[in-house]
């Protein structure tokens, strides 16, 4: 029996439309609303991304149940919380960080140069942030002179990357963490 491409194109429809609910049935969402919206989102332990983007809150899709979320910023107090998600719903979290005393100086700057913006940055095994942070003469990581571990963990998953690094004052160490 043949279809005309009409009736094939409306089975079609109807079928990811079906899809759509399927997903929607076993999927929830994570919104977050923290300042600053820099902090590192991390779910059941599984970083997601930054908090927003550009300012823009973001919305994280994760399985239907009971979550911990961990908001992180080196220069934060971290938050952690439990959240009850229900399929094709979303919880949103608001938050406002409380800020820990500045580090002093001398400083040098950790770039890192990866595939994805969003990739996390560790140094010693500490979140730091996300490679968008670190990644342009504009933008570094500022840390006190010694010798670090610093890991990229690619957003999308993969392997991350890792390299012991020498900070020294005043001077620019890079990382790069590309395909």
């Amino acid at each position: 029996m043949r279809m005309n491409c009409f009736a094939r194109n409306a089975v079609l429809l109807i079928a990811a439309a079906g899809i759509s609910v399927v997903a929607q049935q076993s999927t929830g969402y994570i919104k977050t609303s923290v300042n600053p919206g820099r902090a590192g989102v991390f779910v059941d332990g599984k970083y997601m991304g930054p908090a927003a983007n550009f300012r823009v809150s973001r919305k994280y899709a994760v399985a239907p149940g009971e979550h911990e979320v961990k908001l992180l910023d080196p220069r934060y107090e971290d938050i952690v919380t439990k959240v009850t998600v229900q399929a094709g719903k979303t919880v949103k979290i608001s938050e406002t960080m409380k800020p820990l005393p500045p580090a002093k100086p001398p400083f040098g700057q950790l770039h890192a140069v990866t595939a994805d913006k969003f990739d996390a940055v560790y140094v010693n095994d500490r979140f730091m942030g996300h490679a968008g942070e670190f990644n342009n003469s504009h933008q570094s990581l500022e840390l006190n002179p010694g010798e670090y571990t610093v890991k990229i963990v690619p957003v999308a998953g993969g392997a991350p990357h890792e390299e012991h690094v020498k900070i020294e004052a005043d001077k620019v160490t890079i990382v790069k963490a590309t395909k």
